[in-house]
């Protein structure tokens, strides 16, 4: 009896001072990063429900009117718009307003995103092998261009929204332009877009998250020392990097 109620002050006295402990701070930092998730997934989600009826119909419906109504006519703007946001995360400053992180910073962060938006457009386009609406090809999902427009919008937020609103309505009008072009020009399904503005976002948020990572990997970088020198074998003249960390 006495070393339970010695057990059971213990555990009374340890759970206030447990309140304070960096374990209840991780949490929270883990709530927000859950939190900002849940945008760029439900429209990934929302995508994907392109594969079954009555969405699919929905979306045959859309190209087959669009095709009425717009004829051979095509605009091209897509192809160079998708890159405007991206552009926008350097030319901002350009106009007075502080970015959040420096010039390297935002390269490292942009580069991240891009790198994560490679791996998961791609890879999603060639498991899921979705026949584009014109019939051209078969990785239409998810959009492509979208994701670009959307990943660079979403990176001016982070880095100017706090300076003013209207860069984040300005990019994100800009990425949303992209996306109805894609549907427009019949190269995409409308579930194509959405689930490509969800990727492009969460490829940004990702490169944004992994920051500190990355600079910390490029400090470590340029700490190393390289040396070339020239070798000779029986293929001819080579010359040898050796790199020391």
């Amino acid at each position: 009896m006495k070393h339970s109620l010695l057990i059971l002050l213990s555990l009374l006295m340890i759970k206030p001072l447990s309140a304070q402990t960096p374990i209840d701070t991780v949490a929270v930092e883990s709530d927000v990063k859950i939190k900002e998730l849940v945008l760029p997934v439900a429209l990934i989600g929302i995508g994907s429900l392109g594969f079954v009826e009555p969405v699919q119909s929905f979306r045959y419906e859309v190209r087959d009117r669009l095709d009425e109504w717009r004829g051979d006519h095509r605009l091209k703007a897509d192809d160079y718009l998708q890159y405007l946001p991206m552009a926008s995360v350097y030319g901002v400053s350009l106009l007075g307003e502080e970015a959040k992180n420096s010039y390297l910073d935002r390269t490292l962060e942009l580069v991240t995103s891009y790198i994560a938006l490679g791996i998961m457009v791609n890879g999603i386009k060639y498991t899921v092998r979705e026949p584009r609406p014109d019939g051209t090809a078969n990785n239409s999902f998810p959009s492509g261009h979208t994701a670009t427009a959307f990943m660079g919008a979403e990176l001016v937020r982070l880095e100017y929204g706090d300076e003013s609103p209207w860069y984040t309505i300005g990019a994100y009008s800009v990425a949303t332009c992209v996306g109805v072009l894609r549907v427009y020009n019949n190269r995409h399904w409308v579930t194509d877009v959405i689930a490509g503005a969800g990727v492009g976002i969460l490829s940004a948020r990702i490169g944004h998250w992994l920051l500190p990572y990355t600079k910390k990997a490029l400090y470590r970088l340029t700490g190393c020392e390289a040396f070339i020198y020239p070798s000779i074998s029986t293929d001819g003249a080579q010359v040898g990097v050796a790199v020391t960390f």
